[in-house]
């Protein structure tokens, strides 16, 4: 079954440096469940000293709509965390770590064992509570600090997340470097370890590649997609990289193909302009090369662009 894992309510915004108000995240992430897409990554439980962004997690959880089908998930980054992920009845936790040491240090201040060792006491506990577990591995192809990642550093990096009860590992290419090759190489080495829908892909468009390395992974089997309306985020600790690869083009890439996403274009574009107002850098979806753009909003689909309304989404 493929899967659209929504993520721009926690990746997108927690790097943004203007507070955005609490009842604004709301109402973007209520007009993102009502786009088809099947999980929402709402935010993150991590110290408002060092994320303020997402300091409101709690509130946030506690007061959105939650739509039947969706499943409404929280980074955890400790014990800590988990308690407060737990106490906001969240649907399903993610733990991060990376393949590249020196990432990870400047992350989390942890080496990867170490972090993997932290994660072991949250991952056991989410297990008690009936909660999935999603491993993100940073820099799974190349980092800002170290250059060219190992493949095999990866699949290591996987196997420690995997052997302490992580159900699905999310391959992040946090640089936004890495080509079509590079992601069928990987993938190739980790598909002889991990069935295809354990693995979750998760791409930058910092050089134009987020969408042909979607179809690349596509096309090797994997079918659960992160991806960022309106192609927000980035990364403080990965200097140059961009936004996440947006929803908008990967649904339209996706479709393209045959396949069927379930993800309304009109709400995911209405959506976007939930949040456009509050962001200082405001990024728009880079739409697909073989599809007609836009001139005025350089939207890639005419029934999503600024000819067109966006249809009702009060459903």
């Amino acid at each position: 079954m493929l899967k659209i894992v929504e993520v721009g309510p926690r990746d997108g915004l927690q790097n943004e440096t203007a507070a955005i108000a609490t009842d604004a995240k709301i109402k973007f992430i209520n007009a993102l469940s009502r786009t088809g897409v099947h999980e929402i990554e709402v935010s993150a439980f991590v110290s408002a000293r060092w994320v303020p962004q997402l300091g409101d997690a709690r509130e946030v959880l506690a007061r959105i709509t939650r739509k039947k089908g969706v499943t409404y998930s929280a980074l955890v980054p400790n014990e800590r965390g988990l308690d407060g992920a737990l106490a906001a009845k969240v649907d399903k936790i993610a733990v991060f770590t990376a393949a590249s040491e020196t990432f990870n240090r400047k992350n989390i201040n942890a080496s990867i064992k170490s972090s993997i060792q932290r994660f072991r006491p949250v991952v056991t506990r989410a297990a008690e509570a009936d909660l999935p577990v999603r491993g993100y591995i940073s820099t799974a192809f190349w980092c800002a600090f170290e250059g060219r990642v190992a493949a095999q550093s990866v699949v290591d990096v996987a196997r420690m997340l995997t052997d302490i009860g992580v159900g699905e590992v999310s391959i992040s290419d946090t640089v936004g470097k890495a080509s079509p090759d590079e992601v069928e190489s990987l993938l190739n080495r980790l598909l002889s370890d991990l069935p295809a829908q354990r693995i979750a892909v998760h791409f930058h468009d910092t050089y134009g590649r987020g969408i042909p390395n979607v179809l690349k992974s596509w096309e090797m089997g994997i079918r659960t997609f992160d991806a960022s309306a309106g192609g927000l985020g980035g990364c403080p600790y990965s200097p140059g990289a961009t936004g996440n690869v947006s929803t908008e083009s990967v649904v339209q890439a996706l479709e393209a193909r045959g396949e069927i996403t379930g993800v309304n274009l009109h709400k995911l574009a209405s959506a976007h302009r939930h949040i456009a107002p509050y962001l200082i850098d405001e990024l728009r979806s880079k739409p697909q090369q073989d599809l007609p753009a836009c001139a005025s909003c350089e939207y890639a689909m005419e029934a999503v662009c600024c000819r067109r309304e966006a249809s009702n989404d009060s459903t």
